[in-house]
């Protein structure tokens, strides 16, 4: 028994006239009243009752047309997801971040579009440190990752470099730097450091010491954060300064008052989307393209 089996059955049982049937299916009467025959043969019941003028159902054929119909359904959902999977319109995307690229509005607005244009495709979302973003693509239980500094080893992935953002000072309640509009670097070179923790912020941390060292002093470093909003709330207590991404300058933090950097050396970060290469969801794919797109756009 085929699906268009079915499909003829339905059709003739709907019409209640074999010729009326044939025409819409685009085929010959003589072939399709054969291939009626032939179902109600490997069925073992007759399921249509034919009369001068036309056919009918009988009691089985009532039973079997509600199951047939059903099955035709199911099989043009099946179809339809199989379609819509194809182009990328329904599956799952796990997304991972490291701490201070939510931030950024190109990653909120990338995954923003992307829901909307695409509504079935479900998110996963994680946030952690870039180490354990990379294992968790090469692992597969991420499909892409928003990551600040590229991995030395890129075995098995493909990263996108989207854009390179700044980074200002973050100052507490009180300091007297806070009177300038801008400050140099070097303006930094007597006060306290806290900074994200190395290895986790190992991108950040490790751009904010090669920096200082290049404006000439070494920074001292009073304490470190697991996390890089941790490190705003401990400037807010007092303890000192940081240098963060400028997108996290949109994030209230009472008391914290943050100030861009002039001057040499330039200070800024990368902000990198990584997948695995040669990957193969249209999905992934498709947010992806989008991200890449987006970030274009925004430079």
């Amino acid at each position: 028994m085929e699906l268009r089996h079915l499909r003829y059955f339905a059709t003739v049982a709907r019409e209640g006239h074999i010729t009326r049937a044939a025409e819409r299916l685009g085929i010959a009467q003589p072939p399709l009243s054969r291939q009626i025959g032939a179902l109600e043969a490997e069925v073992g019941v007759r399921l249509l009752r034919r009369h001068a003028r036309g056919v009918t159902p009988t009691e089985a054929g009532r039973a079997f047309l509600a199951d047939a119909e059903a099955v035709l359904a199911a099989a043009e959902r099946a179809a339809l997801h199989a379609r819509r999977a194809g182009r990328g319109e329904t599956g799952r995307i796990a997304v991972g971040f490291t701490t201070s690229a939510p931030f950024h509005p190109l990653v909120a607005r990338a995954i923003r579009q992307f829901r909307q244009s695409r509504p079935n495709v479900a998110f996963t979302l994680d946030e952690t440190g870039s180490a354990q973003l990379l294992a968790g693509l090469r692992e597969d239980r991420l499909d892409c990752a928003f990551i600040r500094s590229p991995p030395t080893d890129r075995a098995g992935l493909e990263l996108h470099a989207l854009l390179s953002e700044p980074m200002v000072a973050a100052l507490p309640p009180g300091h007297g730097l806070r009177a300038r509009k801008s400050l140099r670097l070097a303006d930094l070179a007597g006060e306290t450091f806290i900074l994200y923790r190395r290895p986790d912020g190992r991108g950040l941390h490790d751009a904010i010491l090669a920096a200082c060292a290049i404006a000439g002093f070494a920074p001292q470093v009073g304490q470190e954060a697991p996390r890089i909003v941790s490190t705003l709330n401990l400037v807010a207590a007092g303890l000192g300064i940081t240098l963060v991404p400028a997108s996290l300058a949109r994030l209230p933090m009472e008391g914290v008052a943050y100030r861009p950097l002039s001057g040499r050396p330039a200070l800024a970060v990368p902000l990198v989307l990584a997948c695995r290469r040669g990957e193969g969801s249209v999905a992934v794919r498709a947010f992806v393209d989008l991200t890449r797109r987006l970030a274009r756009q925004a430079g």
